[in-house]
Parts: structure tokens; sequence; C-alpha cells
């Protein structure tokens, strides 16, 4: 059973765990569980995806109960009158605060995107960042006798394919447990000394005008038990908790 973490006659979100894929997809034929399956068989009624997060990913996962919602709730994601946060694990002591701002590329895969056009020019992309604290580990990763990560909070300000984790990668703080844009030693610490098997990325809070109500909707999702032990570590330097929910650290 997923976690329902908003639920009318309009809409139904849920706290997706690391690992499920949104629906089924021919870059992993073989898995058999997927959310929107799994959501439709859990309150006995058809689900329409308006957004979607990457398989690794866990938060906040928007559905509509009717196909007219879900062109409004898609409209409000493309007009970018929507507000996504999210929580990350990054390598290196990223700055308090930034804005990057660096279009991208249609990123193609070749079963999935087979008719997407790879001539196409880059896209705007902009992802705003804020460092809540920063942790120093006395392990040696490559040529560094410590390791340093931020715990940071994300938010998008476009959507592009896996924006948040490009954008990271290009600044050279990738997300930890990334194994495509990520760096594979930082990520294999991790597995090794903390059991984090999973991508840290989090989408923790989902914020919009409900298209019938007109009533500012805001849904929070609780981090998994392991993203909660790697948060616990930065946890002596602040009150993380405090300052992911009031955005100040």
């Amino acid at each position: 059973m997923l976690e329902i973490l908003y639920h009318d006659a309009h809409l139904v979100a849920v706290n997706k765990p690391s690992g499920l894929l949104v629906h089924r997809s021919m870059i992993d034929r073989h898995e058999t569980r997927f959310a929107l399956q799994l959501v439709r068989d859990q309150i006995g009624q058809r689900v329409y995806p308006v957004h979607r997060l990457d398989k690794p990913t866990s938060g906040v996962l928007l559905f509509a109960l009717s196909p007219a919602i879900a062109r409004q709730v898609s409209e409000l994601f493309s007009a970018r009158e929507t507000q996504k946060h999210y929580l990350s694990v990054v390598r290196g002591y990223t700055q308090e605060h930034d804005i990057i701002d660096y279009p991208l590329k249609e990123q193609l895969d070749k079963i999935a995107d087979h008719q997407a056009d790879p001539t196409k020019a880059a896209q705007p992309a902009i992802t705003e960042y804020q460092c809540l604290a920063t942790l120093e580990l006395p392990y040696p990763v490559g040529r560094y006798p410590t390791a340093r990560y931020s715990l940071i909070k994300l938010s998008p300000k476009t959507g592009r394919k896996h924006q948040i984790r490009r954008h990271m990668k290009h600044i050279f703080h990738p997300i930890v447990g990334d194994t495509t844009h990520g760096d594979s030693k930082h990520n294999q610490l991790f597995r090794d000394i903390y059991d984090s098997h999973r991508l840290l990325l989090h989408a923790h809070k989902l914020a919009f005008i409900h298209p019938v109500s007109g009533q500012a909707i805001e849904i929070a999702a609780p981090l998994d038990e392991s993203f909660s032990h790697v948060i616990a570590m930065f946890d002596s330097q602040m009150n993380i908790y405090a300052a992911i929910h009031t955005g100040h650290p």
C-alpha cells in the first residue's frame, strides 16, 4: 500500500518510494509494479498522471481522477504555476544559495524516446537551491582524505527531463546515489558505510491552486527510513527538520 498524502473528488497524491516507476515504460520492460496501477487498485478508480518523478526519486506524486482535471493540472505544471521543493544530499560543499540557469538538451532514450528530435535546441532550465547543512566524514574518497557533503533544498523552476540531477552534475555537486549522473566512489561509500542504496533526492513538497475549488493546496511527503538515517548525520549541526519546513537554516 502506498502512503496517501492527499485525496479528494478530483485529485490524489501519494508518497512514491524510490525505485518505483510512475507507469509502464519500455526502459524497464521487466518491471511489474507501477505507481499508477497501485494507486488505481488502492482507491478503486482510474487515475491519470499529471507529472512524473524519476524511478529512483521518492516523494509527492500527484494524479488526477478524470481526464479533464488531468489536463487542467498538467497546464499548471506547464505554465510553472506549481511550486516544487526537493531535498537532496550532494557531493562537496555548495554555495549557501544559488540559481542554476543552464539550458539542457533533450535527453533521449533509444527505446522510450525513439520519436524525439535529436537536433532540437537546448531548452531553458532553471533550478534554485539553498544549502541547509554541510557534513565532513572521516573517510578517504579518491585523492581526498575526507569526504564532504551538503544537504540542500531545491526548487526547479522548469521541468526538463532529469533536470535536477543534470544541473547538480553541471556545477560539480552530483547527487549521492545517482548511478547515471553521479560519482561512483561516493555512491559506494554511502552503500558500504550507511547501507544507503538509493538516490538521495526526494520530492518533499508540492504546492498549487486547486483547479476546481481555487484553494491553495500544499502537500508534503515524509522521508523514508533510509533517507532519514542520512539526514540524521547532518542534524548535529542544526535543527534540520525546522529548516526543511521553514526554508531558513
